[in-house]
């Protein structure tokens, strides 16, 4: 059991890892900001607090909701808040071209991103041991919306963001409004292709599995 676990904890840090390079490939694409960014920026405009401040408030708020719809909080979200920005800045930093400047190039490297996203995603949600809030607060509401796919799902959570976003003034382009539809749709494609649903896995909290760590068996 113990064994499972911190093989668990590896398979976390390899799908953050292909995630977080997904991530990277949004951002070298270079055509608009995600809508979360879209929603910290426009917090930012209209508060004391900068956009890396209000990204926080965002995470923190995310996570509440999680508690409120009683999503567990596991070791796989400790090491989402731990590494997760950490990779996506490595990838930035390795990488030896400049940003993309191509739009028409952009849309594929942007939709690419997704689908490593998507693929990062289902790796670190198998080790059963919690998703970062964002996805979380995905497969929360996928469980309340369960006749409609998990990626449909992923585009209204991301279209309400983006208008919320947009209405304080955050910035919109057209990587944005592809970003809203292109990362659901890659994601259920993806996860159509590899059989996977996120809303079926039974995840475990940081509680129950530190029990089984410290147990004698």
């Amino acid at each position: 059991m113990k064994r499972s676990i911190i093989l668990g904890w590896l398979k976390i840090i390899i799908g953050l890892f292909i995630f977080s390079f997904g991530v990277h490939l949004t951002i070298f694409a270079n055509i608009g900001l995600a809508p979360w960014d879209c929603l910290g920026m426009g917090i930012s405009y209209h508060t004391p607090l900068n956009f890396g401040m209000s990204m926080m408030v965002i995470a923190l708020a995310v996570l509440g909701i999680d508690l409120i719809m009683r999503e567990k909080i596991g070791y796989g979200t400790i090491i989402d808040a731990l590494l997760t920005g950490n990779f996506v800045q490595f990838f930035n930093d390795i990488n030896p071209l400049p940003l993309n400047e191509n739009m028409w190039l952009g849309i594929p490297i942007m939709l690419g991103g997704f689908v490593f996203m998507a693929l990062g995603m289902a790796v670190y949600m198998k080790s059963e041991q919690g998703c970062g809030p964002r996805d979380a607060l995905l497969v929360g509401l996928g469980k309340r919306m369960g006749r409609i796919p998990i990626g449909f799902v992923q585009i209204i959570l991301w279209a309400v963001v983006l208008l919320v976003g947009w209405l304080l003034g955050g910035p919109v382009g057209i990587g944005t409004i592809i970003s809203v539809f292109g990362a659901g749709l890659m994601m259920q494609l993806v996860y159509k292709v590899i059989h996977f649903e996120p809303r079926k896995i039974m995840h475990r909290g940081v509680v129950e599995v530190t029990k089984e760590l410290l147990s004698k068996k």
